[in-house]
């Protein structure tokens, strides 16, 4: 399956209306066809069970949707840890926003029996100045490491991310409002002791509030311990 045929399905599938609503869910870029995601996946899941590495080599970074289903080859193809992860490592410089980051953290399932050699993959990305790189490392976080064998190391490992990237607090915000639904007693202890900055520490307690897991008096708790 050639490049050119994978650029065709896709302006063939991109819908115009689509498009409107997924690039504004998207402001910081503009390459965005339209396509749905299921339907990416269902190409995806063809690529990843033909010549998927002679596709990765000649992929075509133009759009939205060629880098996003690139990131869903690597997470649906069958081969080992090293290799995957030597994709993952070229793939994640192509991260520019949001949806492509959680979409293909979401899709690296192979981090569920790998996850110390996995935690270990991801220290340089939390450790980066880039924004992307550190909200791959940050969602990888909360999509596998939040539990009790990983939650001081986890709460440790946010505390010490200082950057100022949009994408960066709210994917850390969001880690600690996971952290504290699945995790209470360790991330209320840290909450209380941290070095979060006031915007990440104010909208990690409001996504905890907005979960349906915390009950009403636990909320209103929440709420006071706002930074002013």
């Amino acid at each position: 399956m050639v490049e050119n045929s994978i650029k065709e399905q896709l302006f063939g599938l991109a819908e115009v209306d689509y498009q409107k609503f997924s690039a504004a869910l998207i402001p910081n870029i503009n390459n965005v066809l339209g396509v749905r995601l299921p339907e990416l996946r269902k190409l995806a899941k063809i690529i990843a069970k033909g010549d998927w590495r002679t596709y990765l080599e000649q992929a075509d970074n133009e759009y939205f949707e060629e880098i996003m289903l690139q990131g869903m080859v690597i997470g649906y193809v069958q081969t080992d840890l090293d290799e995957l992860l030597r994709y993952a490592a070229d793939f994640v410089p192509k991260i520019d926003n949001w949806s492509v980051c959680d979409s293909f953290c979401i899709g690296l399932k192979l981090t569920i029996t790998n996850r110390e050699p996995m935690w270990d993959f991801l220290q340089p990305y939390l450790l980066s100045n880039q924004e992307y790189d550190i909200r791959f490392g940050v969602v990888m976080l909360l999509d596998y490491y939040i539990e009790e064998e990983y939650i001081s190391r986890v709460l440790q490992r946010l505390d010490n991310i200082k950057h100022e990237g949009y994408y960066v607090k709210m994917a850390v915000a969001w880690a600690l409002s996971i952290c504290y639904v699945k995790l209470p007693e360790p991330t209320m202890t840290y909450l209380k002791s941290n070095s979060l900055d006031k915007l990440t520490y104010n909208k990690a307690l409001q996504k905890i509030t907005e979960s349906y897991r915390v009950d009403l008096e636990t909320k209103k708790m929440i709420r006071s311990m706002k930074r002013k």
